[in-house]
């Protein structure tokens, strides 16, 4: 069975086939760094940390790419309350941000570009929007897109331009030509963080510096955009008006959306104020049970966030882990003949079934549970032998490369060293006997987990990104 996903342009499950073969280019929308993260936001990080483990167990080569937005209103107001520089505020909290990564057991996006870094793309784009005639310049210096002059406006969201503009009224000192119109350059404020450009001094609009950056990044059409599904609209559409207005080519084959986390019917958002952070979330929750909460329901779907639903995904996730942690203890003493191959064959299909289903972990997970279930009953009569043991431990780490539920080895500091030896070494061995691919393997896999392996001079080194 082919992988299938939910492709929310066209309305429609589709067979993903990449642009480029085995090369899977995805870009996801990240957060406006003006505070620490909440459990919405984590809602969709893991989610796309999902999507980019099971399209790598799928043999892809997956280049992701999030973006940072740190130059903002927001960002902007929140410095001038506390007297902190607007950068300077946004870098504390990019800070925050990959410490939260590391505590949600995420695994770093290969790029993560910053507004504030990519001016110089984003003016070339304004410039190119202007000159295709999509853009005009206010007297103040701010840069405006013209919506009407976009025929399949609302393609993604499926709104009207008309019944957007029906009822709608522009106010008497409002210079842009339709309400629809937005800003993609904005002239400075007195006193705000400002970049000099052809219209004067000013900065991005939200919208832009996706834009920009998926174009500098990632190029004129991605495999794969994601993001939350309140990004739909405006922000997705008017990154799709921005990007094929100066392309001409689509910007994204397929279109991936999470559902909201809601608290009481509405969705958790800093500007309702109903949010929790990760960091406080995590005080009293393990990764695990933070990632088996948000991955045993469809990506798609809300989701209900309180105590008892966390509570309630926690109980459910030791039950595997008790099974997990009871078949390696009976792998030492194993005496059955079962050795499990058509339990094993059977599981995993129906696990890739599941997951080439749009990313279904729900269905994947239920897999897990049947599993366990099976494999207790098989201890309790002591039928599985040591290789069927082995057989179901390999798959439940297998099927957890794309969850990350189940409960790492603890390994000590003064341990580090003589692991990375090992590995190096083995590298090396590999490199000598020209097996570069799986050389490699090891090097990539390393980056994955935030290890980086450097040969020098003075030979292999290795570091802690």
């Amino acid at each position: 069975m082919a992988l299938k996903i939910f492709n929310t342009l066209t309305k429609e499950e589709e067979e993903f086939v990449p642009i480029n073969d085995k090369k899977v280019r995805m870009y996801v929308c990240g957060v406006t760094v003006y505070d620490d993260i909440h459990m919405g936001h984590a809602r969709s990080i893991i989610v796309f940390d999902m999507v980019a483990r099971y399209l790598r167990y799928k043999g892809y080569d997956v280049y992701h790419v999030t973006n940072f937005t740190d130059v903002d209103d927001k960002i902007i107001n929140k410095a001038n309350e506390t007297g902190m520089d607007p950068l300077a505020l946004s870098r504390m909290y990019i800070d925050h941000y990959f410490e939260d990564l590391g505590k949600l057991g995420v695994r770093k996006a290969d790029m993560y570009p910053k507004a504030s870094e990519s001016i110089d793309d984003i003016i070339e784009m304004v410039k190119k929007i202007i000159d295709a005639g999509y853009g005009y310049v206010l007297e103040d210096g701010s840069v405006y897109f013209d919506v009407g002059m976009v025929k399949d406006y609302g393609k993604l969201s499926g709104n009207k331009l008309e019944e957007m503009l029906s009822g709608a009224r522009i106010d008497v000192d409002d210079t842009k030509r339709s309400p629809a119109d937005f800003a993609v350059w904005k002239a400075a404020k007195p006193g705000e963080v400002s970049w000099d450009s052809p219209w004067g001094k000013g900065r991005p609009g939200w919208h832009i510096e996706c834009s920009a950056m998926v174009l500098h990044h990632l190029g004129e059409t991605l495999d794969i955009h994601g993001g939350g599904n309140d990004l739909i609209f405006p922000h997705h559409e008017n990154e799709i008006l921005q990007s094929e207005s100066v392309t001409g080519k689509p910007l994204a084959k397929y279109w991936m959306h999470n559902g909201m986390l809601q608290v009481e019917g509405e969705k958790m958002a800093k500007s309702l104020k109903n949010f929790f952070t990760v960091r406080d979330v995590m005080e009293v929750y393990s990764t695990e049970e933070v990632r088996f909460y948000f991955l045993n329901t469809h990506y798609r779907g809300p989701l209900t966030y309180g105590e008892d639903a966390l509570n309630e995904a926690a109980a459910a996730l030791r039950r595997l882990q008790h099974t997990y942690s009871e078949l390696k203890d009976y792998l030492e003493t194993a005496s059955g003949s079962y050795d499990a191959d058509d339990l094993f064959k059977r599981s995993r299909a129906e696990f890739i079934e599941h997951m080439d289903d749009d990313l279904n972990t729900r269905g994947a997970i239920s897999v897990l549970f049947d599993l366990s279930r099976e494999s207790n009953k098989l201890m309790q009569h002591e039928l599985l032998s040591k290789k069927g043991a082995k057989c179901i431990l390999m798959l439940f780490e297998e099927f957890d490369q794309m969850l990350g539920i189940l409960p790492k080895i603890e390994i000590g500091a003064d341990q580090v060293d003589d692991v990375m030896d090992v590995l190096i070494s083995v590298r090396q061995e590999l490199r000598k006997r020209k097996l570069y691919d799986l050389a490699d393997k090891i090097r990539d896999g390393l980056k994955e987990k935030g290890i980086v392996i450097e040969d020098t001079a003075d030979g292999v080194k290795w570091r802690t990104e």
